[in-house]
């Protein structure tokens, strides 16, 4: 079953580029609005190869690392405060439930002022966007562990940190992965739409620049790759996710 989804999501994802490449290369799309696939695939092989965007493509990465492990440990930290706190859950669960209703990047003037112009606003913003996934995913998390655990903790006497690193966090561990990959996902989103306007480099930026610029080659191949990274690290992520729903199961 689950191979035949694989293949039909395969097949589905070539039909479109193949419409796409025929519409590009017999004009039905003009050029200056976009270039073939097979153009763009070209084209970025090409500048990776030539470095010319090296130095974006490596600060856009270690932004979304950093956001992106921000946001898991910061996420978990809290959910697992919040969840002890159920005083403190019920009033701040409305909030957390329409937290993605708020526009993040309003506040990015805040962040100039509070970190400067650089990596760090950006950083800030895309641990922001994504840390509430993690928050949601660990009380999610916590809820579904047995009672059983609980009481087996209290009758060997384990400590409250023994009692989550030992009992907690493994009984726990596939709900929190979803967490973690909305968490990447969120991330991803968070820096490379960040860029735009708050940095002068990065994938983003690149972007940017490239279209003010109707550098249309660089613009696609640069999309590409940021399109081709997704879509590998979601493969991976949701690969774990799957092995781990499956332990759910068990």
């Amino acid at each position: 079953m689950i191979h035949a989804e694989r293949l039909i999501r395969t097949c589905v994802v070539a039909g479109l580029i193949l419409i796409v490449e025929g519409l590009c290369r017999t004009g039905t799309i003009p050029a200056p609005v976009m270039i073939a696939p097979s153009a763009m695939a070209l084209h970025a092989f090409d500048v990776l190869r030539e470095g010319r965007f090296t130095h974006d493509i490596a600060t856009s990465f270690a932004s979304i690392a950093i956001a992106a492990v921000s946001a898991v440990a910061l996420g978990f930290a809290a959910g697992l405060a919040i969840h002890a706190m159920p005083g403190v859950r019920r009033a701040l669960e409305p909030l957390i439930a329409s937290y993605y209703a708020v526009p993040t990047f309003a506040f990015y003037p805040v962040f100039i002022v509070l970190f400067g112009v650089g990596a760090l606003p950006i950083i800030a913003i895309a641990t922001l966007l994504a840390v509430v996934s993690m928050i949601t995913a660990t009380m999610t998390g916590l809820d579904r562990i047995p009672r059983a655990f609980s009481k087996t903790a209290r009758t060997m006497r384990l400590t409250r940190w023994q009692t989550v690193w030992h009992i907690q966090l493994p009984a726990a561990l596939p709900y929190l992965f979803s967490g973690v990959r909305l968490a990447v996902s969120h991330a991803f989103i968070g820096v490379i739409a960040s860029e735009f306007i708050l940095s002068g480099s990065g994938i983003g930026y690149a972007i940017s620049y490239a279209y003010n610029n109707f550098e249309n080659a660089d613009m696609y191949a640069l999309m590409l790759m940021v399109l081709v990274t997704v879509t590998l690290v979601n493969a991976l992520l949701n690969h774990a996710d799957a092995r781990f729903a499956a332990r759910r199961r068990r």
